[in-house]
């Protein structure tokens, strides 16, 4: 059978010129904002969505308008070589409500940003009525509320409160509601994306599709004296951005019922499948269903086609619930058909026809922060709410399969070593071969970039850290916290509590969350030290407003297993993250023993803003069911405590 192809994965880029432009910073002026814009469009071109044009209100200010509804869609299923109907909830720009079909795919539009910004986006609840919102007495960590929803800005540095990244607020069926994003004009630029995170029903939205990217692209020149953007760097020789990728990783777990009334996960000509119920997740569910990983709302496509020895930026985001993702690119060697595997097929597929030796890329950004230096990498672990952004050189012309590799089942939310998976396939054609070692080309690369971009009074230090191991020391967001900043301690411990006979419960620190309670009330401008841990198999640690750094992560024999170039028994997503920013990490437990667990060490700030959020598991079904807690910010009261109320 002959493959019918779907074409995805580059960024296609939402216009805002007259808004991104304005802001009157002579750092940041441009001569031809329009060009500017088109420029990476070119580049750049795909099936992702993107949000139409705002109108101008006024200078540095944008405007969204952005549904929430129930999309018929249909999603390939490579084990019946067909398109299966679905019902599922999704984000849709409220100026493009006409699209549907196989060619539309479950992602939320992209959100193109940059600092020094306002960012109004209204939010339409168009769900149908649920009795469950807003029910009173039983458990909060009951799934309930399906059809209420909110809006999270993953990873942004921004207020928590009121109408900002207010995760704390249900927008109803029938109502609308306006957020508001002041990006700081020294946000850093990268790669984070968007959600929903209401409580009780944010795994199953967000398992329906219901995310995107949103890309902070900045332009901040490094100084001798401030570091800046990366984003100025990464430059073609004739002045515009190099090509790049927005990968977003999903696992739409959509089911349909049997003559029983039972979930299956073969869905017959003329059944809609969907998401309906928290009977859909749990232990081993994602790989019992059979369904792929789609990038950009595809399953086992054919990604945009790519010119070797090019220099792209592949910025990866893993909004799924349920899967780790282990991102390999080997050869493609075989020319067996791609389009009509069944998922337990794909690890003899792969081993027929995809080359043995792995394709190294360039590491230069966890969770949307620069890092110190290029990592080169063969395999990158994204845990649910990760993000990579990766500098990727494919050597030579041909085609380049895409996969979620193996790894050791400590690795992996579902606690066993998976099987592979293919992802998708990119064709690289004409631009010319690379003959040496990548890392050494891609090495050489960011050199030449940097003598073409770089202003005079920086260029020479910029040029001496790459030569240095590709160091990025012009560019990291945050500055080291060294232990002499520390002014507090935090411990934290994730548990899953299943001794009580019929019943299991999600905790932090010994308790499921309670919305009324207040787990941890800290100052502003202070600095913790935070220990974290789990009793009972791995959960990934997300906080929001402020990233962490990791200081160290110490297995269960006493071994700091982050260094670069460390050995964890196989493992590789814990080597090479000491002192990396993240706003989300693994927290490893290889069981159900205590004795087992790894002790990790992060330290952060708590810097400009004040108000309450929250820290939880990011398998968001444990989320949903109690494994988070609420943060309050507040003003130190200069005696050592904070201030509360208006005392």
């Amino acid at each position: 059978m002959s493959d019918k192809i779907a074409i995805f994965g580059m960024a296609s880029v939402f216009s805002v010129t007259h808004a991104l432009f304005a802001v009157a910073q002579e750092a940041r002026a441009v001569t031809n904002p329009l060009a500017y814009m088109l420029q990476p469009i070119t580049k750049s071109q795909g099936m992702l969505k993107t949000f139409e044009q705002s109108r101008e209100t006024f200078p540095g200010e944008v405007l969204l308008d952005m549904n929430a509804t129930y999309l018929d869609r249909q999603i390939y299923n490579p084990a019946t070589a067909r398109y299966d109907h679905v019902k599922l909830r999704g984000y849709q720009d409220a100026r493009q409500t006409g699209l549907s079909g196989a060619d539309t795919p479950l992602v939320g539009p992209t959100i193109d940003l940059r600092p020094g910004q306002t960012v109004r986006v209204t939010l339409h609840n168009l769900f149908p009525q649920d009795s469950t919102c807003g029910i009173g007495g039983g458990s909060a960590n009951t799934p309930h509320c399906f059809n209420g929803t909110n809006l999270h800005s993953h990873g942004l540095w921004v207020n928590p409160s009121g109408n900002g990244d207010n995760v704390l607020i249900s927008i109803r069926p029938g109502v609308s509601f306006q957020y508001e994003y002041n990006i700081a004009v020294e946000h850093p630029a990268g790669t984070f994306w968007y959600h929903p995170h209401l409580h009780g029903s944010t795994a199953l939205q967000v398992s329906s599709g219901m995310s995107g990217a949103l890309i902070i692209r900045g332009d901040r020149m490094p100084t001798p004296t401030e570091t800046g953007d990366i984003d100025r760097l990464l430059k073609q020789p004739g002045g515009s951005d190099i090509a790049e990728r927005v990968l977003v990783l999903q696992q739409i777990q959509y089911a349909c019922t049997d003559n029983n009334g039972d979930i299956t996960y073969d869905c017959q000509p003329g059944q809609v499948g969907g998401i309906e119920s928290y009977d859909q997740f749990g232990p081993g569910s994602w790989p019992a269903s059979g369904r792929f990983t789609s990038v950009n709302g595809q399953v086992l496509g054919q990604l945009a086609l790519a010119e070797a020895g090019s220099v792209e930026r592949w910025r990866m985001i893993h909004a799924g619930v349920r899967d780790t993702i282990n991102f390999e690119i080997r050869r493609k060697t075989g020319t067996t058909a791609f389009r009509t595997l069944a998922a337990a097929d794909t690890d003899r597929w792969i081993d027929q026809n995809c080359g043995k030796d792995t394709i190294p890329y360039g590491v230069v950004a966890q969770d949307g922060l620069t890092m110190a230096q290029v990592q080169m990498r063969q395999q990158a672990i994204l845990q649910p709410g990760y993000r990579v952004d990766a500098l990727v050189v494919l050597p030579g012309a041909g085609d380049y399969c895409i996969i979620d590799g193996a790894a050791p089942a400590a690795a992996s939310v579902n606690q066993e070593a998976p099987s592979r998976r293919l992802l998708g396939i990119v064709t690289a054609v004409g631009g010319h071969a690379v003959n040496g070692e990548i890392g050494t080309y891609l090495q050489d690369w960011l050199i030449s970039a940097a003598e073409r971009t770089m202003s005079q009074n920086v260029a020479g230090k910029v040029i001496d850290d790459l030569k240095n191991e590709m160091s990025l020391s012009s560019f990291i967001p945050h500055p080291d916290i060294d232990a002499g900043e520390v002014t507090g301690e935090q411990q934290l411990v994730f548990n899953i509590d299943v001794k009580q006979p019929g019943a299991t419960f999600f905790e932090v620190d010994g308790k499921p969350y309670d919305p009324n309670r207040i787990d941890r009330t800290l100052p502003l401008s202070g600095v913790d030290e935070w220990t974290l841990r789990s009793d009972f198999v791995s959960h990934p640690f997300h906080i929001h407003v402020n990233p962490f750094q990791i200081i160290k992560i110490v297995d269960a024999a006493g071994n700091d297993v982050s260094a670069l170039g460390a050995d964890d028994d196989g493992d590789p997503q814990y080597p090479g993250l000491k002192n990396v920013w993240k706003d989300t990490l693994w927290i490893k437990n290889p069981g159900t023993d205590p004795s087992a667990r790894y002790t990790i060490t992060v330290r952060t700030h708590y810097q400009r803003y004040i108000g309450e959020f929250v820290l939880h598991c990011h398998i968001l079904d444990h989320e949903d069911q109690g494994m988070m807690q609420n943060i309050r910010i507040t003003l130190p009261d200069g005696q050592g405590g904070t201030v509360s109320g208006h005392h």
